[in-house]
């Protein structure tokens, strides 16, 4: 039974549950993204337990937990960047598969936001921009500037399009970054700890941007400790530990009654740094 996020769960003593909250009639559509069974190790290491996750077209997931708990692999599966030794994942219903024609099929329906901006020192704002549509959808000069030069307008940073990442701040930056993912027109954004290496003052710049993109409806799966974003922008918060999913929840039922001890644990940590 996959944990889905994309309708009410049925409870399952071995498996997390929750209810989608009235009004989140978006979840109700088609799913995007399915993982089903999935496993990974490094080496010996057992990173994900047989993890379930079906998230809807439009739906807003926050992703948490303890460092290590495997957070950023499972993102990481998803964009085709780690390969799993078990289990299925499909992206807009193409199976992700080893296959590096399908694979890089797969992945064009995924855009990713990095923890270290990732963006090329040596290329402007514009031109980290509109490198993959050139050279991936092999799209001409001019129209791959009016893509880039539209979503950089829409995360607030155009007047910067002729800059340097070195000339801009580490949330100009992260902008720049999510930018370049969504000129792509990805069916699912996926962040990975988009702001833990930011400075405090510049958190909230890229925040912002984020809760806009989910507002608009973007299909938004995000790696976090930012609780307060996970209380205003996610439908439904998955808290991981030890490579397992342990609890899905509304972030009204996540943060107020969560089910699992060791959820609890972890929120009381969290609210008390």
């Amino acid at each position: 039974m996959m944990t889905d996020l994309a309708a009410p769960l049925t409870p399952l003593a071995s498996r997390p549950t929750a209810t989608v909250a009235d009004g989140n009639s978006h979840l109700a559509k088609a799913p995007v993204l399915e993982a089903s069974g999935l496993n990974k190790w490094f080496g010996r290491f057992h990173a994900l337990r047989d993890v379930d996750l079906v998230v809807a077209e439009g739906a807003r997931i926050v992703i948490c937990g303890p460092s290590g708990s495997g957070k950023s692999t499972l993102v990481r599966c998803i964009n085709g960047l780690e390969s799993f030794q078990g289990g299925t994942l499909r992206i807009g219903g193409e199976e992700l598969t080893r296959d590096s024609k399908r694979l890089q099929a797969v992945r064009r329906q995924v855009g990713m936001v990095f923890q270290q901006f990732n963006l090329f020192p040596h290329l402007t704002v514009l031109a980290n921009c509109t490198l993959a549509l050139q050279r991936v959808l092999e799209m001409n000069g001019p129209e791959a500037n009016e893509i880039a030069q539209h979503y950089l307008g829409r995360v607030g940073i155009a007047e910067q399009a002729q800059k340097y990442p070195e000339q801009l701040s580490g949330g100009q930056q992260q902008r720049v970054a999510i930018a370049r993912a969504l000129c792509m027109k990805p069916k699912v954004m996926l962040f990975d700890e988009p702001t833990s290496s930011l400075d405090p003052e510049m958190v909230k710049e890229v925040l912002d941007v984020m809760i806009e993109l989910a507002d608009a409806g973007m299909t938004m799966l995000c790696v976090t400790h930012e609780m307060g974003f996970a209380r205003q922008a996610s439908d439904l918060v998955v808290f991981m530990d030890q490579g397992s999913i342990v609890e899905v929840a509304p972030p009204a039922t996540f943060f107020a009654a969560p089910t699992q001890e060791r959820t609890r644990a972890f929120l009381d940590k969290m609210i008390h740094l």
